[in-house]
């Protein structure tokens, strides 16, 4: 099943639709999307629009910074949907200069922990307007959709019951997205100037199996740190089954 849509201006929205739980189920197709800047299509095509407006959104959770929204904007029409900025990011860090001779998978996978740990408020209510009746369809976003993203989708995808290798796999997907990333950032920097960084639009598949290894060490298991948010863990799950798997 193809989970990508295609975009002009997005290049890493997917449907997580199609991902099948250890009991065997499937999340619905339609209802629960992942993806990189929103904000991007207030300069999109038409036809970008119209692929945008087929989503038929009721709920966006955006997990910037307050100061990015200001800078970057919202996601057209955000007036009239239940638009929600919740930044789970507290410690800023750089992917073009910090620690380029780390490996980009201990990197990252240390920069998870801590928006985790510094993170917990906005991470439950995420979760929590993720899971209630009235969100669907709904989408979360943060610029490149791939670590705030990634982390808020590793969450909700293990509350489901969706087996690890394959909450791994869909962070792993944003990996394809790098030559677009790369282009879209030439193209606004100029094509003669020196190239990001290792880690910039990297998403290694061992960087969110180190991030979830060390979070169930850390708290017992990746639910007791859910839980450590104050989240209700099996009201949480049992909403979330109930809204997203057929």
């Amino acid at each position: 099943m193809e989970r990508k849509i295609e975009f002009e201006r997005l290049f890493n929205i997917r449907d997580l639709g199609g991902l099948r739980t250890k009991d065997g189920r499937a999340v619905r197709s339609g209802l629960l999307y992942r993806a990189d800047g929103l904000f991007k299509l207030n300069d999109a095509s038409a036809e970008d629009l119209r692929r945008f407006a087929k989503l038929d959104l009721r709920t966006v959770i955006d997990l910037r910074y307050p100061w990015e929204i200001e800078r970057q904007g919202k996601v057209p029409g955000a007036a009239a949907l239940a638009w929600h900025n919740l930044s789970i990011e507290h410690r800023p860090y750089d992917q073009t200069v910090d620690k380029p001779d780390q490996p980009s998978e201990r990197f990252f996978a240390d920069r998870y922990a801590e928006t985790a740990l510094d993170g917990k408020a906005q991470v439950r209510t995420a979760l929590e307007v993720i899971a209630d009746a009235d969100s669907a369809p709904l989408a979360f976003h943060c610029k490149s959709g791939k670590d705030r993203t990634g982390i808020i989708a590793a969450l909700i995808l293990t509350l489901m019951d969706v087996p690890e290798a394959e909450i791994v796999a869909d962070y792993a997907l944003t990996e394809e997205a790098r030559p677009q990333f790369l282009a879209d950032w030439y193209a606004q920097n100029g094509a003669g100037t020196a190239a990001p960084m290792r880690h910039v639009f990297r998403a290694p598949a061992r960087a969110m199996e180190l991030f979830l290894l060390e979070l169930a060490r850390d708290y017992g298991s990746v639910l007791e740190y859910i839980a450590s948010t104050g989240a209700d863990v099996p009201a949480l799950a049992s909403a979330l089954r109930d809204r997203y798997l057929d």
